[in-house]
């Protein structure tokens, strides 16, 4: 591999850019980790998903705004640098690539619960292991073999979630009965417990953190700016599709799951879509529909790596991180920070070898975490953006370029929802030490910024005068 100090090569398309927003959708969030949103809401959680949804909405569009705005790589990195302050940056940029790698190993993790399905008797960490040296290997050559990769699983998921939302639309409207209790499909089944809020409204507020876990890394289009052909129209087009993809992919396929299947009967054991029709009687639809949530692991720990090299490399270039994380192939990919993210998955070789069954639960709470203090710090920057254009004289009242819905007020909304998200982690035995984990994490950048960054920047600051 040759080293080459050079820039990050275009080549992803309108359509690579389209389908991996439609592909981040569809993930471990949706086809494993809805069981445990599931679990503690019940049908409620529904609500979860739309109210997170249009949360997260709102997250991408001042995303958006800042893109076609600035449209570079680790991008809102580099927001959260010009409008908040350089500190803000480095601490964006390294939660990002943090919540990837964390998303990533908990990705790796449902993976080798997958093949579990169909080789039971074969040690989870050997799955896992075989994954990550795929994605390495993918993530090495051209960006647009990754794109032209994440496209394909992408419509392998789409098509197979339309599917099966389809198919069970029908088992319902046709009356299907479950073979072994002949309980009837349908609205029913979904109030089996009698109500929408079998677990109370403290219970859809506990889901939050399983529910924001699974929009996680959806800012990943915004990392596809400096690689995008024409970012100021592919990313704002990628965007756009947010709203329809939860309503689709999330609510109405999670809402015909649970009237097929008595939701209290999910427990996690496989994915909730696999079990349900594996319950159901139907294995074959069952096998099928293990196969697709391989394949939606795949792409989503390829986009997860993809993620967290540009950051990287994008962190590098800033002085946030070790020069060597941009090194750039003669393909244009910075290779170094695909090594790195593969190393960092190697130790989810070794975590599901010691904790193959509580591991999925700890780490999605700590990416929830991370996920959602990245959105935070891109709406405190977009927030920041605005008082200072105000400041330099940009009448609020004229059209700006692809504008948030409801302005300010829709973001400063987004920003109280986030901290309640936050909040909300401390108040499950089982996600409190995600809270605990992200103030760790947020006091060590803090230490490794006054210690490393700040000196390194005083000593490019010497040299710069020394030199003018």
């Amino acid at each position: 591999m040759t080293d080459i100090k050079a820039s990050l090569a275009r080549g992803l398309t309108a359509r690579h850019i389209r389908f991996m927003a439609l592909g981040s959708a569809i993930g471990t969030g949706l086809f494993y980790g809805s069981s445990s949103a599931i679990q503690a809401a019940g049908p409620a959680v529904l609500f979860a998903y739309m109210i997170g949804g249009a949360a997260v909405f709102i997250v991408m569009r001042a995303m958006g705004e800042m893109a076609v705005k600035h449209p570079v790589s680790g991008s809102f990195a580099h927001y959260a640098s010009r409008y908040l302050g350089n500190f803000a940056g480095f601490v964006t940029g390294w939660t990002f690539s943090f919540e990837m790698a964390i998303v990533a190993i908990a990705d790796v993790t449902a993976f080798g619960i997958y093949m579990g399905f169909w080789f039971p008797q074969v040690p989870q960490w050997i799955w896992v292991l075989a994954v990550v040296l795929l994605i390495a290997t993918i993530n090495l050559m051209k960006v647009k073999v990754f794109g032209e990769t994440e496209f394909w699983l992408a419509i392998v998921k789409v098509t197979a979630i339309i599917a099966m939302i389809v198919g069970g639309a029908a088992l319902i409207i046709f009356g299907f009965n479950a073979p072994d209790t002949g309980t009837a499909t349908g609205f029913a089944t979904l109030m089996s417990a009698g109500t929408l809020f079998p677990n109370g409204f403290m219970g859809l507020l506990l889901s939050f953190a399983v529910v924001m876990f699974a929009f996680g890394g959806i800012e990943t289009i915004g990392i596809t700016a400096g690689e995008a052909d024409d970012p100021s129209t592919s990313v704002p087009a990628a965007i756009n599709t947010v709203p329809w993809r939860i309503l689709l992919f999330y609510v109405a396929s999670l809402a015909v799951v649970m009237m097929l299947f008595d939701w209290r009967q999910i427990d996690g054991s496989a994915s909730p879509f696999v079990q349900i029709f594996d319950g159901l009687g139907l294995p074959a639809a069952a096998h099928v529909l293990n196969a697709v949530v391989i394949t939606a692991a795949i792409s989503a720990i390829n986009a997860d790596t993809f993620g967290a090299g540009r950051m990287l490399y994008a962190m590098s270039v800033a002085g946030h991180a070790p020069k060597s994380f941009g090194r750039v192939s003669r393909h244009g990919v910075p290779w170094m920070t695909v090594v790195i993210m593969a190393i960092v998955l190697l130790a989810g070789v070794v975590l599901n070898a010691l904790l193959p069954e509580a591991l999925f639960t700890i780490i999605a709470s700590i990416a929830t975490f991370a996920t959602v203090w990245v959105w935070i710090m891109i709406l405190a920057s977009y927030l920041a953006m605005r008082r200072q254009e105000a400041k330099a004289g940009r009448d609020a009242s004229l059209p700006r370029e692809y504008a948030v819905p409801g302005g300010t007020i829709a973001v400063w909304a987004a920003l109280i929802f986030m901290a309640l998200v936050v909040v909300l982690l401390a108040l499950s035995a089982e996600t409190r030490v995600a809270l605990y984990t992200g103030i760790v994490w947020l006091l060590l950048l803090g230490v490794l910024y006054k210690v490393l960054v700040l000196p390194a920047a005083a000593i490019r600051q010497d040299s710069d005068s020394l030199r003018g």
